[in-house]
């Protein structure tokens, strides 16, 4: 496919904050544990996951293919 110009990437986040965190059903509870998992203690913020996607959209990405980006703040397990 690369002589076709596609690329496959993929980024596989862990538990990052967005505002589908509180109006996705979650109790308050659950919400003030969600990402306690990670090395950081606290889940990720969508500033520190678009770097990648902007790498791989950008010229500086344009020799990777076949990726996997894992952005989970050092939780093995990704949620």
């Amino acid at each position: 496919m690369i002589k076709k110009g596609v690329r496959a990437n993929v980024v596989a986040p862990g538990p990052f904050w967005t505002a589908l965190q509180p109006s996705g059903g979650q109790t308050q509870d659950m919400i003030q544990k969600f990402g306690e998992e990670s090395s950081f203690g606290r889940p990720g913020q969508p500033v520190e996951l678009a770097p990648i996607f902007v790498l791989l959209a950008s010229q500086d990405g344009s020799y990777v293919t076949g990726e996997v980006y894992s952005a989970t703040g050092g939780s093995e397990a990704v949620a």
